[in-house]
């Protein structure tokens, strides 16, 4: 397709959609905006984008799409701002927020004056941030959750998804409140119990010393979404509130059930309570990607000598296999310790098994 793209917000979700949208469409025209120069500088010097933005109004205005991708809270303001300006005949105006339900409200300011605007949302992720994280892969296998206005003209969501074919997204149209509460379930709640059990921990370690230290391990890991941005963090919070409450109010009767069947000593329900969580969980479909980013982490017991670490990451740089993080796990005290290694993607962590498991006896894992 041809055309001129305008991108606004160039962190690691707008500088991904436009290496996806460069590879995909040739002749297509990519330009960067960031409240940030010095990103949208390095965007263009990374071939990210083609342009970088100097005059907002005027590029808006002669845009075939433009993508929004700031924080909820930016959004918003972006689009009444976009709403008083002289668009395009034909333009296209999408999102890349994670709540949607006051993104819809506040789009009937375009909706009004006839300017198509599409409620999206790539579900995918990475646990580092900004435009040198860009990859044309992040959105491969993910979901890509539209929600258009119903009185929309359908052929406009199918040009929407012909300048986001190069994301290999799988993409899905619902509505803005079915959307912000089946994320809420599972990705905003998830968010905020991370960040309470950390809360938990912290509190405790004051008196228990050997808290911060043992966490290191699978506490460490299943509270790893903590890490993610507060501030975006919060706006999402505060626009999926009224979802978030239900969630709350719910939990607590949760919370009350196992209360009281501990208190109760209730052998039989607590193992009928684990039976029914691991049989849900063992269910969930583990090749394809959620609303929040998997871990694609590999278990390596490594004898503890000096430069060990060294000779498996040269092993993966020679099959120029990229890492992500890389970690000790130090709540064991026999000789072999645990390396952790993580990984963009399930095809490197394949290729990781099998280089590591050609060059070395190492004991390796992946957990499930």
């Amino acid at each position: 397709m041809k055309g001129r793209v305008f991108i606004i917000g160039l962190g690691l979700i707008g500088g991904s959609l436009a290496l996806c949208i460069k590879k995909e469409h040739k002749e297509a025209i990519v330009i960067g905006y960031d409240i940030h120069k010095e990103e949208a500088r390095r965007a263009k010097m990374l071939g990210v984008i083609d342009e970088v933005c100097h005059h907002f109004v005027e590029e808006a205005s002669i845009a075939d799409l433009i993508i929004i991708s700031t924080p909820v809270n930016e959004s918003e303001k972006l689009i009444s701002i976009l709403s008083a300006v002289s668009l395009k005949q034909g333009v296209i105006i999408t999102d890349t927020g994670s709540t949607k339900g006051k993104i819809a409200i506040k789009s009937t300011e375009l909706l009004n004056k006839g300017i198509a605007f599409i409620g999206g949302h790539p579900m995918a992720g990475s646990h580092k941030s900004g435009i040198t994280a860009a990859k044309e892969i992040l959105f491969e296998n993910a979901f890509y959750l539209l929600t258009p206005d119903e009185s929309l003209d359908q052929s406009k969501i199918a040009i929407l998804q012909e300048w986001l074919k190069g994301t290999k997204a799988k993409f899905l149209t619902v509505t803005p409140d079915n959307h912000d509460f089946v994320t809420g379930i599972v990705s905003h709640f998830p968010h905020v119990i991370a960040a309470s059990l950390v809360h938990q921990a912290e509190k405790l370690s004051k008196t228990q010393t050997l808290i911060p230290r043992l966490a290191a391990g699978g506490f460490r890991d299943i509270t790893r979404i903590a890490s993610s941005s507060p501030e975006m963090w919060r706006d999402i919070t505060i626009h999926n509130r009224a979802v978030l409450l239900e969630l709350l109010e719910k939990w607590k009767d949760e919370m009350g059930h196992i209360h009281d069947m501990v208190e109760q000593r209730d052998g039989d329900g607590i193992y009928r309570y684990f039976q029914k969580a691991k049989q849900f969980r063992d269910g969930l479909p583990s090749g394809t990607k959620g609303a929040i980013p998997a871990f694609y982490d590999l278990f390596v017991d490594v004898p503890d000598y000096p430069g060990v670490i060294s000779e498996i990451t040269g092993y993966l740089a020679s099959e120029k296999i990229s890492i992500t993080n890389i970690r000790i796990l130090e709540t064991r005290e026999e000789i072999y310790g645990v390396l952790v290694i993580s990984f963009q993607t399930e095809e490197d962590r394949l290729r990781a098994v099998r280089c590591i498991g050609t060059k070395t006896d190492y004991p390796i894992s992946i957990d499930e």
